[in-house]
């Protein structure tokens, strides 16, 4: 991988971990306490330092510092921030119009990101899209979209769930504290089931898949009543639940009993989709071919989109109009879509994800190994995480997740924390980061586990 990434409008970012001021540094702190007298307090801060320029594998602080990124933003900037496609083709969008509303007057651009997402999603039935503003979005209108299909209204989600922050996906979210505390009530006609959880699964991973879905298919069969059903909404790997993988054969059992009972199957690949897993979409692992897949963050390189792609006879349920809003699907979050996807195909970003696990993985088992507090390690492709428990137990140890994310965040390298239990240390870098880069993040991690 090349050691320096053009930015647009810029000198090129040199791709380094570089430390010159305490963290967070003076210009950081001056910017906080900027934030602190002007934002809400609710909106909170993963690391409190201020963000100037970022790329590839890289981001760099208002105070000089270079931090590796082992975030994406979330899983947003996959190609890398400010990828010279996406830059490319938002700026020409930008020069020309930058809204106009697809309902008002449309645009070839909106056009094509849903060409590209019926080709790319899985399976070769016809499908349509719909486009949106976040995650959030994409979850709440496909419940719209599959209500409407179905003239249902049940919705069934997973434990560990997540799925947003807006009233309906407060709901269909499993874990209250930051999520949902104090924000209800909530909306109604939403129901909870088990989710194959291996490592946490009482009677051990080998019967996990089997007892899982058996729970799940009961409770959904007396509690709610398949015929009442509408969807069932599920991550094929759950992400702020802990990049859980649901144990293999779970999922395929799922999405069998809902297509026996007429319920539309929605994959929610948010933060899973878009090359991540090493596929372009995770539920391809087990060959699963939903009938609604949701998809947001990766699929504009940091511009906000969000769709619904779906069997076309499922999409055309809602009448004309019922689907859409202002800002849905604007053209240069499509144009910048555009590049994302073109920046994926030339350079395999599938591929490059399992590389990243390749490299990565074998290197957090050897540390789980050494290290009692990790529990499992567990992802796929460039979606990794471990889960930090108290030695010789397999109970949540948030507070050395916690001081672990704190001494990597000190040393220059910039990671997440997850879990329901907020146990889980996720591992998320751009799938273009180098691997000299990759490899030096690793080595803080197990530097800064040592030292706990």
């Amino acid at each position: 991988m090349s050691t320096m990434t053009e930015l647009s409008g810029g000198p090129a970012l040199p791709q380094e971990r570089r430390i010159v001021t305490a963290i967070p540094g003076p210009k950081s702190q001056e910017l906080m306490a900027r934030k602190e007298a002007a934002v809400a307090s609710g909106v909170g801060t993963v690391m409190p330092v201020f963000a100037r320029r970022a790329g590839g594998g890289v981001l760099e602080d208002v105070d000089g510092n270079s931090f590796i990124d082992f975030g994406s933003g979330i899983a947003v900037t996959s190609v890398g921030n400010s990828a010279e496609a996406v830059v490319r083709r938002a700026t020409a969008q930008l020069e020309a119009f930058t809204h106009s509303c697809v309902m008002v007057t449309p645009y070839e651009p909106y056009v094509e990101v849903c060409e590209q997402l019926a080709g790319l999603t899985p399976g070769d039935h016809a499908k349509k899209s719909a486009l949106f503003n976040s995650g959030a979005e994409a979850v709440e209108n496909a419940v719209k979209i599959a209500r409407v299909y179905t003239k249902r209204q049940a919705v069934v989600v997973f434990d560990h769930g997540y799925h947003g922050r807006t009233n309906l996906t407060m709901a269909l979210t499993s874990k209250s504290m930051p999520y949902k505390h104090g924000f209800g009530p909530f909306a109604p006609e939403v129901y909870r089931v088990p989710v194959a959880y291996p490592y946490r699964w009482l009677t051990g991973p080998e019967n996990c898949a089997e007892e899982a879905a058996d729970q799940a298919i009961d409770q959904i069969s007396k509690q709610v009543g398949a015929g009442n059903v509408a969807a069932i909404v599920i991550e094929p790997l759950l992400g702020e639940g802990g990049f859980i993988e649901p144990a293999k054969g779970f999922l395929p059992r799922i999405a069998e009993f809902a297509k026996t009972h007429g319920i539309v199957f929605v994959a929610d690949e948010i933060q899973s989709g878009f090359c991540r897993t090493g596929q372009w979409f995770a539920c391809e692992d087990e060959g699963i071919v939903p009938d609604l897949i949701t998809t947001a963050k990766g699929i504009a390189g940091g511009l906000p989109l969000a769709a619904v792609t779906g069997r076309a006879e499922i999409m055309d349920a809602a009448h004309s109009g019922g689907l859409g809003g202002t800002y849905g699907g604007n053209p240069v979050a499509c144009a910048a879509a555009l590049g994302s996807i073109e920046t994926m195909r030339e350079l395999d970003l599938p591929a490059r994800a399992k590389r990243i696990e390749e490299i990565m993985k074998p290197r957090l088992q050897k540390m789980a190994e050494q290290h009692g507090v990790i529990g499992e390690v567990r992802g796929r492709g460039a979606m990794l995480a471990i889960e930090l428990v108290k030695p010789g137990t397999k109970e949540p140890n948030p507070e050395a997740t916690a001081a672990l994310a704190k001494a990597c965040h000190q040393e220059g390298l910039l990671v997440l924390t997850t879990g329901t239990y907020g146990n889980v240390m996720r591992f998320l870098p751009p799938l273009v980061i180098g691997e000299d880069l990759l490899n030096e993040g690793v080595d803080i991690v197990e530097a800064a586990l040592s030292r706990l």
